[in-house]
């Protein structure tokens, strides 16, 4: 992971090129690995269904479950991802309407998988379609991180979800995805923040604060005032908009946010 941000403040309230350049790729290494772990997901998913479909059969639930060895594997691994696995489009099985292969790491390390309601006869049924984390790489055909968001489906931890589609001969069947904890992501990126000379925040495409140095704007809360979907007039310079300076993290849908000036 990169984290040459220099040792001494170019000077008050000043924040200077390369620091920030050096930021952006610290975040950019972090999001990469996350969705290295999803990517390498997604293609074992791939591989699995197409395998399925040259069968001329629909898949079942027992041929995700052969997907099981290869997550425990890449949730041993990765001490930064604490949920990993596929989620089936409805309908995509024939022995289920809905379906999610997901495991998870607990505090002691241990792998269990998630265990809920797909049942949409019952009155506690969780409809996972309407997620950011499903929803938008369905409808786009790109990969999204979702949130900061608490992550009442799965841990209850406020969680950044990094996901993409899967397709199968050319149709949606689902998406791969990772969960990380945000006070693990905040881990990484809050020292690098702090060596800012002035307060800080990373934000998500939506303007909301994943990471902060700044006590004004505290983690889960929205910034308003700039637009997080465009580019700047120039890649090397920041938008400038009501006294916020805009740095979008290459690679990344993140973007830092500091005093302008």
């Amino acid at each position: 992971m990169a984290t040459g941000l220099p040792a001494t403040p170019p000077g008050p309230g000043t924040v200077d090129s390369a620091a920030v350049a050096a930021l952006s790729d610290a975040v950019q290494d972090v999001v990469e690995r996350v969705f290295g772990t999803v990517e390498r997901t997604a293609a074992a998913c791939t591989a699995r269904l197409s395998a399925v479909a040259s069968e001329n059969r629909r898949p079942l639930s027992a041929d995700l479950a052969v997907l099981r060895p290869d997550l425990h594997r890449r949730l041993v691994r990765d001490d930064l991802v604490s949920g990993l696995g596929f989620v089936a489009a409805p309908g995509l099985l024939s022995d289920t309407a809905t379906c999610l292969e997901w495991w998870q790491t607990t505090g002691d390390g241990t792998v269990r998988p998630l265990l809920l309601d797909l049942d949409g006869v019952h009155s506690s049924f969780v409809d996972y379609t309407h997620w950011d984390w499903y929803a938008r790489p369905r409808d786009t055909g790109g990969r999204v991180i979702a949130g900061p968001y608490v992550d009442y489906l799965c841990s209850e931890e406020y969680s950044l979800t990094f996901s993409l589609p899967v397709t199968v001969e050319g149709r949606f069947a689902g998406v791969a995805a990772a969960d990380v904890y945000l006070r693990h992501f905040e881990g990484t990126i809050a020292p690098l923040l702090r060596r800012l000379p002035v307060p800080a925040r990373l934000v998500n495409a939506r303007g909301r604060v994943a990471v902060s140095t700044d006590p004004h704007h505290l983690v889960g809360s929205l910034t308003k005032g700039l637009d997080f979907t465009a580019p700047p007039a120039q890649p090397s310079r920041p938008a400038v908009r009501g006294g916020l300076a805009l740095f979008p993290c290459e690679g990344t849908s993140l973007a830092l946010v500091t005093p302008a000036g």
